[in-house]
Formats: structure tokens, C-alpha cells, sequence
């Protein structure tokens, strides 16, 4: 008998050197499942013509840096963490359903980590779809969350609508735990970070959600400080495999995203 084989697809404003292929290739044959994934680097003005072909040819998707909210227009239904936090990262196409798993990768990789989010004061930085996701599932596991964007106007907005505090200077300091969610310090803004030395004054943990590199400046930065410093790979995997639970109407488990990740490393 034939392995099913899923179509599925990233789309972003540049994923050239994302790691999301060979993830979700790793995870889908575990399943027992082919995967042809595809990436899409698309600008704004050509979104539009990349949902036409990623809703019409594929079986499901997923979203990064920018879309995360653009891509609501599109869908019939926005469930569970998506709508929560209004961002999506994943796809169902034949239900045109939009979903949420990156909440759940970044809070299992924080617990992995052995990094406690319960009572700890986090400033989030960024509130794009990312920074929207972190905040409200920080914000669900007891933290005491503070966001930074520098759009006065759409972080009173996004405050409001979550129901967390705003950072009114990210450089102040006394923040137990900070997590980059901007994008700066990836592809061309490489070697820069969104604060100076100053912001981890007082810090255990500084979190960045990029990957690549796997030490952005904002994380040298931290190190520089003597914190604790974790980047975005582990939370790539794992919000990939909740993706792909969501793909295959499957039940996801976390012990087995820890095994499954622990293999996909020793690759």
C-alpha cells in the first residue's frame, strides 16, 4: 500500500533558509505519511496570488514573519489559540480553518528547559503575530507579561485585546525572563539586536525565537550578562508537530515531541 502523501507549504516574507522541510518531512514519515513541502518567500503585493494557489493545490499550510494576521481574511474559521491570540500558523485547507501551535511549542520548550513562567515578570518584544502568540500563551501559563513594539497605536491595541501590560521603556530593566519575538537579528538586520545591554538588567533568561543564526546579537547580548540564553529551534520543532497533529486529525502528546525531537537531532 501506497504511504498517504500531504502537500503542505510555508509561506513568509523570506523562508529561504528555514528548516521547516526537512521538519515536517521527519515528523510526517514517522507517521506514516510522504510530504511534498514547498516555500513560498512572497512580498505583500504578491500574498493575494500565493493564498490562490496554497487554498486551491494544497492539503495544509503554514505561516511565519509577516502574515500571521494577514491570512485571517482568507479562512472560513479561526479555532482555538488562533482566535485567542489572533494570529495563525497553520492551515487546514480543506476547512479552510486557521490554527495556532506556536504557543504550545514555545511554552514546551520553555518547560524542557526547565525555564518556570509561573509569577515571572516576561517582557515580550514584538507584536506581530509571534509576539501575539508568546504573549497570550505566557499570559495563560501565570506570567506576568509586558509587551514592547514601538507602534504606540497598535500595541495599546494588541494590550488590550490580550489583556497584558505594556513595556513603556524596554531598556528600563527588571524583567526576570526576555523573549525577542521581532525578527531583528534574522537575514538581512543579521548582527543587530531590538535592545542594548541595559534591557537584561536583572534577567535569569533571555529567549529569542529566531533559529538562524543560532546566536542572534540579542542573545549575545544576554550572554554578555551572564543570563541564560535559548533560541527558537526547539520551539520550530515543536510547533511543527502540533501542526502536523492538526494535519492528520491526530491527538497530539508532548512525551512523544520530546522522543521526537531527540531523534530529529541526532539525525
Amino acid at each position: 500500500m501506497n504511504k498517504k502523501i500531504l502537500r503542505l507549504g510555508l509561506v513568509g516574507k523570506d523562508v529561504s533558509r528555514s528548516d521547516s522541510p526537512r521538519i515536517h518531512t521527519f515528523l510526517l514519515n514517522h507517521f506514516g505519511c510522504d510530504c511534498e513541502y514547498e516555500l513560498f518567500s512572497v512580498t505583500k503585493e504578491n500574498f493575494d496570488n500565493a493564498m490562490t494557489r496554497l487554498l486551491g493545490d494544497f492539503d495544509g499550510f503554514n505561516v511565519t514573519i509577516p502574515y500571521k494576521r494577514d491570512v485571517m481574511a482568507y479562512l472560513d474559521e479561526v479555532a482555538g489559540d488562533a482566535f485567542d491570540c489572533g494570529a495563525v500558523n497553520t492551515v487546514l485547507t480543506a476547512t479552510r480553518q486557521g490554527f495556532n501551535t506556536d504557543g504550545m511549542g514555545f511554552l514546551l520548550m520553555l518547560r524542557l528547559a526547565g525555564i518556570e513562567t509561573l509569577g515571572k515578570k516576561v517582557l515580550v518584544l514584538g507584536g506581530g503575530g509571534s509576539g501575539r502568540s508568546t504573549a497570550a500563551a505566557l499570559k495563560n501559563a501565570g506570567a506576568n507579561v509586558y509587551v514592547y513594539q514601538r507602534r504606540r497605536e497598535k500595541l495599546e491595541e494588541l494590550c488590550n485585546e490580550l489583556g497584558v501590560s505594556i513595556a513603556e521603556d524596554p531598556e528600563s530593566g527588571g524583567y526576570d525572563i526576555l523573549v525577542n519575538c521581532t525578527g531583528v537579528g534574522m537575514h538581512d538586520s543579521e548582527g543587530t539586536s531590538p535592545v542594548t545591554a541595559l534591557a537584561f538588567a536583572g534577567a535569569s533568561y533571555a529567549v529569542d525565537l529566531i533559529y538562524v543564526p543560532a546566536e542572534s546579537e540579542f542573545l549575545r547580548l544576554a550572554k554578555a550578562q551572564g543570563i541564560s540564553t535559548l533560541n527558537g529551534k526547539a520551539m520550530l520543532f515543536y510547533q511543527a508537530y502540533y501542526a502536523d497533529c492538526i494535519y492528520l486529525g491526530k491527538e497530539p502528546d508532548d512525551a512523544e515531541a520530546k522522543e521526537l525531537y531527540k531523534a530529529f537531532l541526532g539525525e
